[in-house]
């Protein structure tokens, strides 16, 4: 069998994703995120300004104009 991941972007949502599974007898897991929220909504306000350097990872010194 499959496994579904799903990411609920509010509480609301993961509320109604677990009460669905539980109608439906679904076995479910849950894992905290190891990320600080505070450090993921600064990333996340970050991206909507489109305010951060994107680094080729194959030349990482040369993306950061260090080469």
């Amino acid at each position: 069998m499959e496994a579904l991941i799903i990411y609920p972007e509010t509480k609301e949502q993961m509320a109604v994703l677990k009460a669905v599974a539980k109608a439906l007898k679904v076995k479910t897991e849950t894992e905290k995120s190891p990320y600080n929220p505070e450090f993921v909504k600064m990333i996340k306000m970050a991206e909507k300004r489109a305010n951060f350097k994107t680094i080729d990872p194959n030349d990482v010194w040369g993306s950061l104009g260090l080469k």
